[in-house]
């Protein structure tokens, strides 16, 4: 027998049991053994930070992680699925400074750089135990034990490796270059990093005077929203081949001023006010005018303050001539070379002014700007302010704005092999595939040098060393090496600052002392070099590392395509020409259940835990796959899940409760024969090809990486399962006699239940399992310990009936119609109706009702069911040609092409627009083609039925009721109170009762009538009118006008 299943499921029970059963068996562990010498399948886990606890939007990455490499076991293939720890970096960093209550670098140099980095390695796996507890119960199969650690000796010692074959390669260079940079951090940001903090923001903008030297009275006109860079201001750019104006304006106080600016913005600046145009020239007139300096604090060592020529000048916004600070701008920069202008730094690291710029010395510059703004305003410089909104980029770890700031650190020629990345790119399988020439493509296309130096604390140290005297530079790539270059044994030495800084080696150029540069490494080459130093490669682990590279699957959110997927392509494709992953998916972000982003300020954070504890890591998992595509942002919160809940998992669960119930009271067991006939109906080969059918395209589906492909159309077909093939079949699982037909059905509804499992291993583990264990295991010991140690199931095409299933879709269509019908005319389900009749698209389908008759009559509880000689024999259909659509699109010609609507016959021209088809029409002596939604078709139900309509499909029941049927309506009433009665009293499905009732006198006619009926379906050996005896379980009720008091004891064996 099978084990006994509770109609009542226990999710949180069900799955920490599952959870006990793969502990005590090392379910994973033989994930592993048993798959030893099968194909290889490679998985790389992007590894996570464990200093701060896992949300939902881990759950989501973790849940996509986790369903390919168990289908690929189940497949045969061999899957390590090592775990990882991105232990390095600022978000460390920035944690250990809070509880120290740090503000600044300065404060962590006075505090001992060794002391602080020891709180980092121990702050690295503050929540590892969150971390393990909440990966184990979702169901995430990862080997946290072998986890590779970015902070160990061995892990870094593969990093130096990497950067000793691109230094010893020339693409390694330190150079002077604007980047983006964090004050709050004290460090630049690559490309890639800041492109993961970009927010809207909304900035203050001015308009300031530039009065030309030469020209009294005149101004340079510029905008800018950054007011803070204004006093390291050294020149204007304009656009040679832009139209540019001087124009006069009247001054409030009196007299008048001249302006120049772009003429194509003269409204944008001006508005309404009135000006005049003294004098237009193009943009390369203007080069050379000198002007007068906003501000004087830090004199130029070369000539400045003059007008420059640059395309990049647009008129899009502003004034078309742009304030040039060569020390805060990449463009800037670059034009400064061009030109010879000097570069005038104002601001601090930490990002306050310098001492020379007084009154604000200190001052964190965005602080500033009101200052500034006020003192321009004061000196008569300000034109005007307004705000602009904006997106900005902001520090993707401490959310402070960054700055963009001239400063020299370390390079990656990257863009050297940019249209290496690019063609690379083109090998790999992304999902969503837009990603691969679109956010992605475009990223690689516009690819610039990385950024590689941090200058921070805590991280993998840069391994250059630099000679005091002479300048001569190394790059160590191997702890030997700089034991072989120190002169001593270095082996067990930890790799971090400060330890490796007091390593000094001799020159090999002049034999002085070279000493470390202080730069630390971008923690994103730390993650992207994860393939090769989570094996300590090339120092060991040759032949792992061959088998294990590249990935066949990765998987994290969309902003790592400029993280970490980023850092593992170029890394590779610069290491090895050639790519780090094959497949990638890209998820969306997790959205509230109202469409807003996620965040504490919010306050409409979710704890994963809260979802899991109510409704269970399955349908958490499974509502993750469903909700949308994974590219797409997908709405989260528990009631959603719950609805996954309620409509998913309990139909499944229902069904498996009704199989085991029914089976074991008949004794039924699984055929043992291989050759075993057995008597399908048709019924029974619609769902066994819907089942195959479902096994064809999942497998599709897995093997392309498309989630939603394989788990939605389970959805349906459970959906299917549960509400047409059982409730079409219940009374073969109810009669007495163990037939042929009932030996049919239990054998397709065992197929169908064990192959869900199978395929629901991957996505719902716990259910799968609690399924294959009671199924599978129940009847047969030596299958597979587990259902993710089974093989995946295969699918038999021959079983494919593409005819049928069409036909049974085309049944459950007019079922649902006339279930629609029925609710229209108010008539309940119970009540039996005299017919239904039927209209179908296409005279194919015609024989479909008729054919499937009996299944109709029983699922709308009718007695007969025809086909329509027309659709006018039930329903009057009219047309409204609808002006709107019509009358713009003909104008004048519209009343003549409605009437020639109006005349055409109603029904036939009502059938082609509900099926989606045009009409051609005659009007004015010329045709025209009416389009389905140009015409609205009314109709109204022929009376004595009640119809529904979709497309050309159509259903219409008969609602007249005669004396007969309503007897009938009142006996399946009478057995529903009999069998409610029976479910709160606790009797076991196959009790049988004694019935005792008093009912009203129409009622009691209707009972008389249909004895042997409701004796049959409540299982009564008596129903008998009088007393309710004392000790029975009692009910009265009211129903359609009538009175009824029940009572029922089971009968003695």
């Amino acid at each position: 027998m099978f084990k006994t299943v509770s109609p009542k499921l226990n999710v949180t029970v069900l799955e920490e049991g599952i959870l006990r059963y793969w502990r005590n068996h090392e379910v994973f562990q033989r994930t592993l053994s048993e798959r030893a010498g099968g194909p290889e399948y490679v998985f790389y886990e992007g590894p996570p930070t464990a200093n701060g606890r896992p949300g939902v939007h881990h759950v989501l990455a973790r849940a996509f992680k986790d369903i390919f490499p168990r289908y690929k076991i189940m497949r045969g293939y061999h899957v390590i699925r090592r775990g990882g720890w991105d232990t390095h970096g600022l978000p460390v960093e920035i944690e250990v400074e809070k509880k120290l209550g740090f503000t600044n670098k300065q404060q962590i140099e006075d505090f001992g750089i060794a002391k602080f980095n020891e709180l980092c390695r121990e702050s690295a796996f503050t929540y590892i135990q969150d971390w393990e507890r909440l990966t184990e119960r979702i169901a995430f199969w990862v080997d946290l034990k072998t986890a590779y650690v970015t902070y160990t000796n061995e892990y870094i010692e593969s990093v130096w490796w990497i950067l000793k074959n691109f230094w010893d390669k020339n693409l390694i260079y330190r150079g002077f270059k604007v980047v983006p940079y964090c004050p709050r951090c004290g460090t630049p940001l690559s490309d890639h990093e800041v492109a993961l903090g970009y927010d809207e923001a909304t900035d203050p903008s001015v308009y300031v005077r530039l009065p030309l030297v030469d020209t009294p009275g005149t101004s340079l006109l510029v905008w800018t929203t950054t007011r803070w860079t204004l006093p390291a201001n050294l020149a204007v750019a304009a656009h040679p081949e832009v139209e540019y104006v001087t124009v006069e304006r009247e001054l409030a106080e009196g007299g008048s001023e001249r302006l120049i600016l772009a003429e194509a913005l003269l409204t944008a600046v001006f508005g309404e006010e009135e000006v005049r145009v003294v004098e237009r020239m193009k943009g390369s007139a203007l080069r050379g005018k000198r002007y007068q300096p906003l501000f004087t604090f830090l004199p130029p060592d070369r000539p400045a303050h003059r007008v420059v020529l640059a395309d990049f000048v647009t008129i899009e916004d502003g004034s078309g001539l742009v304030h040039i600070a060569p020390a805060f701008g990449a463009e800037d920069m670059n034009l400064a070379m061009e030109e010879d202008l000097p570069v005038v730094l104002t601001v601090t690291p930490e990002g306050g002014f310098v001492p020379e710029v007084r009154p604000w010395a200190g001052m964190f510059v965005k602080d500033a700007d009101p200052y500034i703004t006020t003192d321009l305003d004061n000196r008569g410089l300000l034109l005007k302010a307004g705000t602009i909104t904006h997106t900005y980029p902001f520090c993707w770890r401490c959310s402070t704005p960054l700055l963009y700031y001239a400063r020299p650190t370390w390079y990656i020629r990257t863009s050297q092999f940019r249209d290496r990345l690019v063609a690379l790119n083109e090998q790999i399988n992304w999902y969503p595939g837009h990603i691969r020439s679109g956010r992605f493509g475009n990223w690689l296309e516009n690819n610039v040098d990385w950024a590689l130096g941090r200058e921070r604390y805590w991280g993998t140290p840069l391994p250059v060393w630099e000679c005091e005297t002479c300048h001569h530079e190394v790059m160590v790539g191997s702890v030997k090496e700089l034991s072989d270059r120190a002169g001593r044994d270095l082996s067990g030495m930890d790799m971090h600052r400060p330890q490796v800084d007091e390593v000094i080696l001799p020159c090999p150029e002049c034999q002085g002392k070279m000493q470390r540069v202080p730069e630390l490494i971008d923690v994103w080459f730390d993650s992207g070099s994860m393939p090769v130093a989570q094996w300590h490669y090339p120092f060991e682990n040759q032949e792992t590392f061959g088998r294990q590279y590249p990935a066949d699957y990765i998987c994290e959110a969309v902003d790592q395509t400029r993280g970490w997927f980023y850092s593992l392509h170029a890394i590779s494709t610069l290491l090895f020409d050639r790519i780090s992953f094959k497949n990638v998916i890209c998820l969306g972000l997790i959205l509230d259940k109202n469409g807003q982003k996620m965040s504490k300020s919010r306050g409409n954070i979710v704890s994963p835990w809260d979802v899991i504890n109510q409704h269970g890591a399955d349908a958490m998992r499974w509502y993750l796959y469903t909700a949308s595509p994974p590219g797409q942002e997908r709405r989260f919160s528990p009631e959603l899940v719950g609805e996954v809940l309620s409509n998913f998992t309990l139909t499944l669960w229902n069904t498996y409760s009704f199989f085991v119930t029914y089976a074991n009271l008949d004794g039924w067991r699984p055929p043992q024969a291989e050759g075993e006939v057995l008597e399908y109906s048709a019924l029974d080969r619609w769902l066994l090809s819907a089942l195959h059918a479902l096994v064809r395209d999942v497998t599709t589906a897995m093997d392309s990486y498309d989630v939603t492909g394989a788990t939605r159309p389970v959805e349906t077909f459970v959906d299917q399962l549960s509400n047409w093939y059982l409730r079409r079949s219940r009374r073969r699982f109810w009669k007495t006699e163990s037939d042929a037909d009932k030996k049919a059905a239990y054998a397709t509804l065992y197929e169908a239940l064990v192959t869900l499992s199978k395929l629901l291993a991957p996505t719902m583990p716990f259910m799968a399992e609690e399924l294959y264990q009671n199924l599978v295991r129940t009847m047969n010991d030596q299958a597979p310990l587990s259902v993710h140690l089974a093989e995946w199931p295969g699918f038999d095409e021959a079983k494919i009936e593409d005819g049928l299933n069409r036909e049974m879709a085309l049944v459950m269509k007019l079922a649902s119609l006339g279930h629609a019908a029925r609710n229209k005319a108010n008539r309940k389900v119970r009540q039996p109706l005299a017919e239904a009749a039927f209209a179908v698209g296409s005279a194919e389908e015609m024989k479909v009702p008729v054919k499937y008759a009996d299944l109709l009559e029983d699922e709308l509880n009718v007695k007969q069911v025809r086909m329509l000689r027309t659709t006018g024999e039930a329903v009057a259909f009219s047309l409204n040609p609808l002006p709107k659509q019509l009358g713009q699109k003909y104008g004048g010609r519209f009343p003549g092409i409605r009437q020639a609507l109006l005349e055409l016959d109603a029904s036939e021209a009502a059938r082609k627009l509900l099926a989606g088809e045009g009409l051609e029409v005659t009007a004015y002596g010329q045709s025209f083609q009416i389009l389905a939604e140009e015409v609205e078709v009314r109709m109204q139900a022929r009376e004595g039925y009640a119809v529904a309509t979709d497309g050309g499909y159509l259903a219409a029941l008969t609602t007249e009721l005669t004396p007969d049927l309503v007897l009938e309506g009142l006996a399946r009433e009478f057995v529903r109170r009999v069998q409610d009665l029976r479910k709160s009293a606790g009797l076991e499905i196959a009790d049988r009762i004694r019935v005792r009732y008093r009912a009203s006198q129409r009622l009691s006619e209707a009972v008389e009538a249909f004895r042997d009926y409701i004796m049959n379906e409540t299982l009564a050996l008596e129903l008998i009118p009088g007393d309710i005896h004392e000790g029975m379980a009692a009910v009265t009720d009211e129903f359609d006008g009538e009175q009824v008091s029940l009572g029922l004891a089971r009968a003695a064996a």
